[in-house]
């Protein structure tokens, strides 16, 4: 199994990183017996810094860890003439399952990613490779750099160390600073076939065939939540839930009670994943900092307990925001549903589960009551982004949807 055979639908990227990890290859080869480096020589395929970007769910991530992977790949079939990232040699392997001490993958459960971070891995982007042939960093959210963190970042993708390459990731250049993006190659990267995902889910999880389609149709092509949708009975349950919002709107008081739900929804998500996670936090750190019998601390350690705690706070916001936003982006595609109903078409119909439901928002509104509906469920999303509380802007929306 080669690394690129999770990266689905992405034909034309996978060959442009497959070409660039042949000219890496080359250059590790070349640099090794004394010869000039292809960084150096017209035409290569290869560069230090790169920016994925793409729909939520298209694969950015995974086309990242995928070309760190063949970067790191040591299969003695190069030698031969065979592509980097045959998926089975210990640089492949290792790289794949986050184990690499080359490759060092950034993610957030955070708000944001702040200086002090960022300035520990360019310290750490300037140390040669330990065991690998490339220091590879891969920032799977990229967007979430602050401006001084970028600015921070800047400089190291700017003058890269000889043996380091950056991976970054984010939904469209528009969420990178400019100074970052105009120094990277970009790959843009589009939402997956249905029918490909359905594949990669019956395939490689064993998902039954009819879930797989369903599941896949369901969230348009998003990898990641179709292979949720599909193996978690808790995810089914509650898009089930977030698809009845808009047949239980007619009054005021239906209004209310759907977005308090909501809420609640959300609430009990990141309650979940906090429970999941923090307390293993904090008794790692007790544990770290030396706490004795009883559970007291020594002294000087309390304001170590204070940023983990608030870390785990921002932790939870996040979270809340998130399945928040997912219920929201499931609203959308219902009213989607609707206004194809509504002009005649029946193809692509993503919530067909419901089909009774749609037809029955469909014909009791018009397309341009639809629109404002969908404008309603944006609206929502963009006035969260700016922090006004999330009971607030949930309830103007489910008011607007009763409105029309």
């Amino acid at each position: 199994m080669a690394v690129w055979d999770d990266l689905v639908g992405q034909d034309r990227v996978q060959e442009q990183l497959a070409a660039a990890a042949r000219d890496a290859d080359a250059l590790v080869t070349a640099v090794s017996e004394g010869k000039p480096g292809v960084f150096e020589a017209q035409g290569s395929k290869m560069t230090h810094a790169w920016l994925f970007t793409g729909p939520p769910g298209s694969g950015r991530s995974t086309a990242a860890r995928a070309f760190a992977a063949a970067l790191q790949c040591t299969s003695p079939d190069r030698a031969l003439g065979g592509a980097p990232g045959c998926g089975f040699c210990d640089g492949c392997h290792t790289s794949l399952i986050g184990t690499h001490a080359d490759v060092e993958v950034i993610r957030t459960d955070l708000l944001s990613i702040g200086v002090k971070e960022t300035r520990d891995l360019v310290r750490r982007a300037q140390l040669s490779p330990a065991v690998g042939r490339w220091q590879v960093i891969v920032m799977e959210d990229a967007d979430r750099l602050t401006e001084g963190a970028g600015n921070v970042l800047l400089k190291a993708v700017e003058e890269p160390a000889p043996r380091t390459v950056w991976l970054l990731c984010a939904p469209s250049l528009e969420d990178v600073l400019p100074t970052i993006r105009s120094r990277c190659r970009h790959l843009s990267l589009s939402t997956p076939p249905v029918e490909a995902v359905a594949d990669i889910l019956i395939r490689r999880d064993g998902v039954d065939p009819e879930r797989a389609h369903a599941a896949a149709r369901a969230t348009q092509g998003h990898i990641g939540r179709a292979r949720r949708l599909a193996t978690d009975e808790r995810a089914r349950a509650r898009r089930a839930a977030v698809l009845k919002v808009p047949l239980r709107i007619a009054d005021v008081g239906g209004g209310l009670k759907a977005a308090q739900e909501l809420i609640d929804t959300a609430t009990d998500d990141a309650k979940q994943m906090a429970e999941e996670v923090d307390a293993k936090e904090t008794e790692d750190l007790k544990a770290a900092l030396g706490a004795v019998a009883g559970g007291r601390m020594p002294r000087g350690t309390a304001g170590a307990m204070k940023e983990l705690e608030d870390k785990q706070k921002r932790r939870k916001t996040r979270t809340q925001r998130d399945s928040l936003d997912l219920a929201l982006t499931e609203l959308t595609g219902f009213y989607r549903d609707v206004l194809a109903i509504q002009f005649g078409s029946k193809l692509a119909i993503a919530n067909a589960d419901v089909w009774d439901s749609l037809e029955r928002v469909a014909e009791s509104s018009t397309p341009a009551q639809t629109l404002r509906r969908i404008e309603a469920v944006t609206a929502c999303r963009e006035a969260m982004d700016r922090n006004v509380a999330p009971l607030l802007a949930v309830e103007a929306m489910t008011m607007s949807l009763r409105a029309g």
